[in-house]
């Protein structure tokens, strides 16, 4: 079968729709893209806060440390004292 005029308007008119259609999916895409952009920012800023919360526990966990330890020195340095004897 030869084809006609009637069927190469037809096969130019479905393959316009079909680039059509292909170009309008593409659209939907950026608007995708653009919402797990925002989304990744979003996380972005949560773990900058969060790193910087553990930064600030960290250097109260250190100076806690800091602090059991003059703690402890002092402690022993009681307890290896002689004892005294009670006035009285």
């Amino acid at each position: 079968m030869f084809p006609t005029k009637q069927h190469l308007t037809t096969a130019r008119a479905l393959g316009v729709a079909i680039v059509v259609l292909g170009l309008a999916s593409c659209a939907t895409y950026d608007d995708e893209f653009a919402t797990i952009n925002s989304r990744l920012d979003q996380l972005d800023t949560k773990v900058q806060g969060a790193a910087q919360s553990a930064e600030s526990a960290n250097q109260s966990a250190q100076q806690a440390n800091q602090r059991l330890d003059q703690m402890e020195s002092r402690v022993q340095q009681l307890e290896a004292a002689p004892s005294r004897k009670p006035r009285g």
